[in-house]
Parts: structure tokens; C-alpha cells; sequence
């Protein structure tokens, strides 16, 4: 795969869709968002990451100050979509030029290089591909099974798997999750993280997954699919999958998947 093609081409797609859109439909997998929001989300998105590639950003605080500077939203699609074309190419840009290891801040403490940004923003760029198609109410087109199979490890290693480091984790199942036309298979650990925010005091119960280790118990449960279907089940677009199994571990995966993810 060709990380910075694919994330040309998702991105393309997405906003040729979003141009003829109604900009007042609503994004069905992100509810929150219509049309607009949706099209100026991933214009931002970009914009904001070609940036702190470019500027070698490293800390929480540059990364908050470029945050505090972005534009604010058009009120056209059509004053957007060139905003958009600009930023992903800035964004292919800076990737084309930065290896894999070298450092750059990222959201994700345990990996701040270039490559989670690289391997993020495809997996943002397909999946708000989809919300888009799914906003204009067209057939979703497939996602190749390497890009799917990125997105299932992404989705499996950081975006069920966050926790603060005041909490507590306590595992309730473990699931396996099978790609039926590639053989794919990943183990992980259903749980969830529980604890009081040291400065709001407010109390947190929330659903967590991360990767079995080799000494867990055998999987109670079970998640199959095709891997394109797969990956869109576990980024919550509405990919169709069969869960079965024991009821607590089906239970556990269920409340996994409605927190959802934009």
C-alpha cells in the first residue's frame, strides 16, 4: 500500500461526494455532524497534521496552540472544497518527504513518530470516505483488504484501547475477531477502565479493548466478517458482521462498539 496514494484517493472521493450533497444532511455515523461539517472536519484534520509534520512539533502545548489558530468553518461547500484539495496535498507532502521513525507529537503517547500519523490519516481519510457516501445515501464502495486489515490493527491497537493513567482496567472477555476472506485474526481483551478524574472529580465507567496477551483465556466470543466489513464494523460504519458467544462477552463487545468513533 501506498499510504499517502490511498489517502489522495479517500480523500478525493470524499469530497466529490460532499460536493453535490445537501449541506444540511446529516452524517448517519456521526450524528452531530452534517454535509458541511463533515467536508470542513476532514479539511481541518489535515490541515492541522500537514502542519505539525511540517513545524516538527513535539510538545502538548505547540500541538494546542496550532489547534487554537484554525479558521474558522465556511459557511458553502463550495468555499471548502479548495480549503480541502490544499490541505491533503500539504498533508501527502509532508509524509512523502518524513520516515515512518522519526518524531513528531501525536495524540497517542505510546507512539509519537511520523508513522501513527501516517497510518491515522488513512484510516481517516476511508472511514470519513464512508460517513460521506453513507450521507448521500450511495452504495459504499469496498475498502482493499491491506487498507482494511490497517484499519482493524488501528482501530484494535489505539482507538479502543485509550485509558488515562489514574484509572483502573478490569477485563470482562476475551473476543476474536476473524476476517473470513483473508484469514486475519486478532485476539483482544473486552473490558473496561473505571476511576475519578484527579481534576474534575467526576467518575468514569468506559468501555475499553486492547490485545489479548499470551496468557489469556481462550476467546469466549467471536466477530465475523470480511475484512473490508470488518474493519467498517469496529470504526462503527456500518459494517455487517456475526457475533456470536457467550452472552457476557457479546455484551461487553456491544457496549465496545456504541461509543462509537468520528
Amino acid at each position: 500500500m501506498n499510504h499517502e496514494d490511498m489517502i489522495a484517493a479517500e480523500s478525493e472521493q470524499l469530497a466529490s461526494v460532499l460536493a453535490t450533497a445537501h449541506p444540511r444532511a446529516q452524517v448517519p455515523t456521526c450524528p452531530e455532524w452534517n454535509a458541511a461539517d463533515l467536508l470542513w472536519h476532514l479539511t481541518g484534520v489535515q490541515r492541522f497534521w500537514s502542519a505539525v509534520l511540517e513545524q516538527d512539533v513535539r510538545t502538548d502545548d505547540a500541538a494546542e496552540s496550532l489547534e487554537s489558530a484554525a479558521p474558522p468553518q465556511p459557511s458553502a461547500i463550495s468555499e471548502m472544497l479548495p480549503v480541502r484539495k490544499v490541505a491533503t496535498q500539504e498533508l501527502v507532502d509532508q509524509l512523502r518527504q518524513l520516515g515512518d521513525d522519526e518524531p513528531r507529537w501525536t495524540w497517542w503517547e505510546a507512539d509519537q513518530t511520523v508513522g501513527f500519523t501516517r497510518r491515522m490519516q488513512v484510516c481517516e481519510a476511508v472511514m470519513h470516505r464512508i460517513d460521506a457516501e453513507l450521507t448521500a445515501q450511495m452504495d459504499v464502495g469496498p475498502i482493499a483488504a491491506e487498507v482494511a486489515t490497517l484499519c482493524v490493527d488501528h482501530c484494535v491497537d489505539v482507538m479502543w484501547g485509550w485509558m488515562p493513567d489514574w484509572a483502573t482496567w478490569t477485563p470482562q472477555a476475551v473476543v476474536e475477531l476473524v476476517a473470513e476472506d483473508t484469514g486475519g485474526r486478532w485476539l483482544i481483551e473486552v473490558g473496561r477502565w473505571r476511576g475519578t478524574g484527579p481534576e474534575s472529580g467526576r467518575n468514569f465507567d468506559v468501555p475499553r479493548a486492547v490485545r489479548a496477551g499470551t496468557d489469556a483465556p481462550a476467546p469466549t466470543a467471536q466477530v465475523s466478517a470480511p475484512v473490508d466489513h470488518l474493519a467498517r464494523w469496529a470504526w462503527t460504519r456500518r459494517g455487517e458482521a456475526e457475533v456470536t458467544g457467550q452472552t457476557e462477552a457479546t455484551s461487553a463487545v456491544e457496549q465496545l462498539l456504541a461509543q462509537g468513533i468520528q
